[in-house]
């Protein structure tokens, strides 16, 4: 680990972290260690078996991320989620309400739409995701992409992905793509150090007790063996002290990609933005095409698809 990297995990998170009527006590909070993509595929490709993630700090252009957060946000515009007459790129929120129907529907619009495929199939990164999966690799037709309000309790629980991709190969990559700069106190991902070795063991658990339930309930988040939603915890906090580890965080920039396990727990924070501006990401899967792949995920996504 390099001398940069080491004061990065020692330093920990000025702003206070919370979700869920909770705050991360400084003492379990930490940096996510930044990658430059210039390293080569094989050095972040250990990385990332090591650490369960990798963050790979530039790797698109960045002007191309902020011109797409302005066109997004130009689109949502008619639903009053916007302030009205500023920079669209800027995604300031409006101080009124908006019309939360109208934006959930332009939501899924825009997600079928050919510039949001393109900006999610963008050379750089597909370039980059058939080197680090050694081979052709699969971009998955369900993506979801996310605004959330400064101010909103809105914040995603602790969990790991192969609880929602049960029926295809466990060997996927998940890349978080923040959509304009996303600073610790807009709330993006924060990981839990050193889970993806707690999320193996936690599948395995899954896989040992679940003999009774059917092929369907078996791939089902939402099957009688697990908590709500597939979440494996609310309680941050709580998580981090009962592991003995850190939630880790990050100031992520337009241009950064996350990529991380399927294995890696994971979660948000609330939006505490002083500026209003709005938290815009998108989180996409991939995998070698010649593994097994989950139907489940050959439709793009939508508001209540149960996954």
């Amino acid at each position: 680990m390099s001398i940069a990297a080491e004061v990065m995990q020692v330093r920990r998170p000025e702003f206070t972290l919370a979700a869920h009527g909770k705050t991360l006590p400084a003492e379990r909070t930490g940096w996510l260690t930044p990658t430059d993509p210039a390293i080569g595929v094989d050095a972040i490709r250990r990385c990332y078996q090591d650490d369960g993630y990798v963050w790979l700090k530039g790797l698109l252009p960045k002007a191309g991320v902020i011109d797409f957060r302005r066109w997004v946000f130009e689109h949502l515009a008619e639903t009053g989620l916007v302030e009205s007459g500023s920079d669209f790129s800027l995604g300031i929120a409006s101080a009124g309400g908006f019309d939360r129907s109208l934006a959930d529907r332009r939501l899924m619009s825009l997600v079928r739409s050919a510039a949001y495929e393109g900006f999610c199939a963008q050379p750089p990164l597909t370039r980059f995701m058939d080197d680090f999966l050694q081979g052709i690799s699969y971009l998955h037709k369900r993506k979801l992409m996310r605004f959330i309000q400064p101010g909103s309790p809105t914040a995603t629980p602790a969990h790991y992905d192969l609880v929602y991709l049960r029926g295809g190969t466990s060997r996927l990559v998940t890349a978080w793509i923040p959509i304009g700069d996303i600073p610790t106190e807009m709330g993006g991902l924060v990981y839990l150090e050193g889970s993806h070795a707690l999320g193996v063991k936690m599948e395995a658990e899954f896989r040992a007790t679940s003999g009774d339930l059917s092929p369907e309930e078996r791939i089902s988040a939402y099957n009688s063996h697990m908590a709500e939603g597939g979440w494996v915890s609310k309680d941050l906090p709580d998580m981090a002290k009962r592991f003995d580890t850190r939630w880790l965080a990050a100031d992520y920039e337009a241009g950064d990609v996350v990529l991380h396990s399927p294995y890696m727990i994971h979660a948000s924070t609330i939006n505490q933005d002083r500026s209003r501006r709005l938290r815009l990401s998108t989180d996409i899967r991939y995998q070698n095409v010649d593994d097994e792949i989950d139907v489940r995920w050959n439709n793009h996504w939508s508001l209540g698809d149960m996954l």
